[in-house]
């Protein structure tokens, strides 16, 4: 089910195609959740800035922070949808987490601090969620932070570690989660916080990864200290500001779909071409017969985005919604990709700049970062139980204690 287009929608979407085409940064050419080289920065700031400026971005933000309430609901898609097809780059950072929370759980006076460099691109945001030792369960973090003082001098003193910080290395904000109080139920002693990276203590160390690039950063915190007006939402109450947040995050990867009818019009020219016994795969009949599979899977995939979208414009929304884009989404991307890279067969393993490898590499990468997605706004894994749990009403899974070490 998808919602039928409008005369006003279709509108905008040639407006924001139009806009695209004029102003973005370039063609988005290696894959996955790669960072940009620090000298592209300047131009996806600037990207960024433009799109926020022409209403494009914060469409659903209230009217006094830059937003236009009174748009049709599924603007923000066509947007995510004409940005993607481009192939060229989304806004970076965790900008629309720290807004959604700064919008729903915010202070007056922290909404008019940061929400206008958001929009600016002044500040790039980063996730400070992930520990070494938490992996995929969140509320199992340990970064301690411990109120000192009272009053307008309080601060919350931070130390703990983080890691799998996306763009960390090129962000001004964090929007950090921390332990404050070891006695209260795991999810209830758990505060968030918005946290300026340019604070003593702070250590952002990028990460090398399997591909050379470096998307993910660790980051230290040794006695860092943060002023307590910049907690977001109440203390103790981080677990709600999150999970409220990182359904954006969820739905924005499901939104992607787009992105998988171009990967299957690859992959039939890929296939018209890879030689299989001397012959194009494309001629053989299992491959075709996995390729039509693949292709009514990305069909279904836009089926379930487009009940989503109708739900939202009904006002029907169900809790299951944007897990199950965000995992349907996530596999199949990875199933394209691989699939794609078994038809190159031994040529399948040259990387970008090697002049022999199909589309200068780019399966081999789109392949290594696949796996990002299925992590990306919680381990599918994870995302299942919350599913079971929360859409199926199924008794909830026993939970182990956190440590106080």
């Amino acid at each position: 089910m998808r919602p039928e287009s409008t005369p006003e929608l279709d509108a905008f979407r040639r407006k924001v195609r139009a806009f695209v085409a004029e102003h973005a940064p370039g063609t988005k050419s290696p894959a996955g959740v790669r960072a940009p080289e620090p000298e592209l920065m300047p131009a996806i700031r600037a990207w960024t800035a433009r799109l926020y400026e022409a209403g494009f971005l914060g469409i659903d933000w209230p009217a006094e922070y830059g937003g236009r309430p009174d748009a049709h609901p599924l603007e923000p898609f066509v947007v995510a949808e004409e940005i993607a097809r481009a192939r060229t780059w989304q806004p970076i950072g965790a900008a629309s987490l720290a807004s959604a929370a700064l919008l729903e759980f915010g202070t007056e006076a922290q909404r008019a601090r940061f929400l206008p460099r958001i929009r600016s691109c002044e500040d790039v945001w980063c996730q400070l969620f992930s520990e070494p030792e938490a992996g995929s369960d969140l509320a199992a973090l340990r970064t301690r932070a411990v109120r000192e003082g009272e009053g307008d001098d309080a601060v919350f003193v931070v130390d703990g570690q983080k890691v799998w910080t996306t763009n960390g290395q090129h962000a001004d904000m964090g929007y950090l989660l921390a332990r404050t109080d070891h006695e209260a139920p795991r999810h209830r002693g758990i505060t968030a916080f918005a946290l300026d990276l340019r604070t003593p203590g702070v250590d952002i160390r990028p990460l090398r990864e399997i591909t050379g690039t470096t998307d993910f950063n660790e980051v230290f915190l040794d006695g860092v200290r943060i002023p307590a007006a910049q907690v977001i939402g109440r203390v103790n109450d981080g677990w709600r500001v999150a999970m409220s947040s990182l359904g954006h995050e969820r739905s924005g990867v499901g939104a992607r779909g787009v992105e998988l009818f171009a990967v299957l019009d690859d992959l039939v020219r890929l296939a018209s071409r890879a030689p299989v016994g001397g012959r194009p795969a494309l001629d053989d009949s299992a491959t075709r017969q996995a390729i039509g599979e693949l292709a009514a899977r990305v069909q279904v995939n836009a089926a379930l985005l487009g009940l989503a979208q109708s739900r939202i414009l009904h006002g029907t929304e169900q809790p299951a919604d944007a897990l199950l884009g965000k995992i349907f989404f996530s596999e199949l991307n990875h199933d394209l990709v691989d699939f794609g890279l078994g038809l190159q067969g031994t040529d399948g393993l040259l990387v970008e700049g090697d002049e022999d490898a199909v589309a200068d590499g780019w399966w081999q990468d789109a392949h290594l970062y696949s796996r990002a997605y299925t992590i990306a706004g919680g381990a599918n894994e994870v995302l299942r139980t919350q599913v079971a749990e929360r859409g199926l009403g199924m008794p909830r899974e026993p939970r182990r204690p956190v440590s106080k070490n």
